[in-house]
């Protein structure tokens, strides 16, 4: 028979986690969802990354999918004991001003912190992404090349500027006091030295910051034969071919805007969907390019070349202007043109991850909308 003390000791003994038992420290799994798709990629306007984080340290062994996060699919993560939901939708995305058992997005918050589950969004940077959203809508269209509407831009080093001043400088004995003035100036990196020797000149290039540059440009005009020679330019970031908000598709064979209809109601399991032909069109028409955008897709939709826009929602207005145009447009619902790809994440990050956590799709996550 044990003795109380000893009793005691082997209530209070920690948990022994077994080898077998797969988990991750928080933050290493949020860099690793960061270098899964970039949150760079994201909308500036959206509220993405980790939105709730429990006290450290916190160890997730079981990750949660969901499209949306509600009081319905919050239950079911309780029960499947997930340590963080990835919430495609951010569900903070207003400012809160209390955290309040009347509100339920607040209900949200205050549950997950109460059971130590952290919550992560993705949002635009899945829509971006080259293994994102919009290529996952894609895959239902057939056989097709596609390349962003609105490429992203590559992420540079701070250090790179907006600008690159060029200019000369005649004579080698000015050259140290020249560098070391424009060294001397914050946020201002010397790019390359250029020996001209048909002129006997250096010209020197440096690039710097949008506040840099006026106090480049005021240390130079401070000597005409400097500033007669001065070249400013504005550095733009390179595009991204395979990154980027929604996706203009092309057909490798033309079909009829019947087949396409059935492609898409197929690949989205949907027994309807919403079509406005474009004027002048039939469903006998041919479809080759299809501009499509996985949510509402009004504004990144406007003004593409296409036979066919396919989006979740759109305005009415916009629906109108695309139709006068001879553009048949299918609308889907919002998340019934995201909900989908989950199916696909689950998988690329059970392999990005190297199947070191559980993860678990939503079964009770759906679009609030129905056909009645």
């Amino acid at each position: 028979m044990l003795s109380s003390c000893a009793r005691l000791v082997s209530l209070v003994r920690p948990r022994i986690c077994h080898p077998s038992r797969s988990f991750m420290d928080l933050k290493v799994l949020v860099a690793s969802l960061n270098d899964f798709a970039s949150l760079s990629f994201a909308e500036s306007w959206d509220n993405v990354g980790l939105l709730v984080e429990p006290s450290p340290p916190h160890t997730v062994r079981t990750l949660f999918l969901t499209n949306d996060l509600t009081e319905e699919v919050m239950e079911e993560a309780l029960h499947r004991k997930a340590d963080l939901i990835l919430s495609y939708h951010p569900p903070i995305f207003q400012p809160m001003k209390r955290i309040t058992w009347e509100n339920w997005k607040e209900r949200l918050v205050i549950r997950a912190l109460e059971n130590r589950v952290g919550i992560y969004s993705p949002h635009t940077a899945y829509d971006a992404a080259p293994q994102g959203v919009n290529s996952w809508l894609a895959k239902g269209l057939g056989a097709c090349t596609s390349r962003p509407l609105h490429p992203s831009k590559a992420v540079s080093c701070p250090t790179e500027g907006t600008h690159r001043v060029e200019f000369n400088v005649r004579h080698c004995q000015d050259l140290d006091k020249v560098m070391a003035a424009v060294k001397g100036i914050a946020n201002v990196s010397v790019t390359s030295l250029l020996a001209r020797t048909d002129e006997e000149e250096t010209r020197i290039s440096v690039n710097c910051s949008q506040q840099a540059l006026m106090q480049v440009v005021d240390f130079l005009s401070q000597d005409t034969q400097l500033y007669q020679k001065t070249e400013i330019l504005t550095l733009e970031k390179p595009l991204l071919l395979h990154t980027g908000m929604g996706r203009l598709c092309t057909l490798d064979e033309t079909v009829s805007l019947t087949t396409m209809i059935e492609r898409i109601k197929r690949h989205l399991k949907l027994p309807h969907v919403r079509l406005a032909l474009g004027a002048g069109k039939t469903l006998d028409s041919p479809v080759k390019v299809v501009a499509l955008c996985a949510g509402s897709g009004s504004s990144v939709l406007r003004g593409a070349k296409a036979d066919l826009y396919l989006t979740g929602e759109m305005s009415h207005h916009d629906v109108l202007d695309a139709a006068s145009q001879g553009i048949t447009v299918i609308l889907c619902e919002h998340s019934n043109t995201e909900r989908g790809f989950l199916s696909d994440l689950r998988d690329m990050l059970s392999a990005h991850l190297e199947n070191k956590i559980n993860i678990f799709l939503s079964e009770r996550d759906r679009d609030p909308l129905h056909v009645v």
